[in-house]
Parts: structure tokens; sequence; C-alpha cells
């Protein structure tokens, strides 16, 4: 994660995330912390970066998910230039 970004205040963010026990916490918490506009929008975002990985086009993945040709191709790109976040993930969610 870039300098820009990583500060007292997100480590304490991630510090709160990583107590959550469960996914009922997890809703309670991000619940109150997100709109649910920014919830959506995260959730589209992980789900285009899945579809990505399964190989699916960008128009299949927009029919499904609504997420614009411009979030798909940012979300291409955090995949293929990132910091590998997204694939730590998925295949730790694979095991």
């Amino acid at each position: 994660m870039g300098k820009k970004v990583k500060t007292e205040s997100l480590d304490l963010l991630f510090e709160a995330i990583l107590c959550l026990k469960d996914k009922e916490e997890c809703y309670t918490f991000f619940e109150d912390i997100c709109t649910v506009n920014e919830l959506l929008s995260i959730t589209q975002r992980f789900e285009v970066a899945k579809m990505l990985r399964e190989q699916k086009t960008y128009l299949e993945i927009a029919e499904k998910t609504g997420a614009s040709t411009a979030t798909i191709s940012r979300v291409n790109r955090s995949l293929n230039y990132g910091n590998d976040g997204y694939d730590m993930v998925f295949e730790r969610m694979n095991k």
C-alpha cells in the first residue's frame, strides 16, 4: 500500500476489522461505518474481480453486476498491476 494511504487512522480501522469474529459482526460494524452505497460499491468491485478471475467478458460482468466498463477496467488493472490483494483473498477463500 502506498505511503499516501498508510496512516495511523487506517491502521486503527484495520485493527478494528481484524477484531470481528463472524459475518454477523461484520454486518453490524460495516452497516454502521459505511453507507449502503459504499457497501454496494465495494461488493460490486469484489464481484467484478471474481468474475475477471473466472475469465468472464466485460459484457458478461457488466450485465451481471451493473458495473461500468470504467469500473471493470479499474478492477482489472488492480488484478494485473496491483498488490495481489485480491488473489491472496481468493486463494484463502478457496481453501
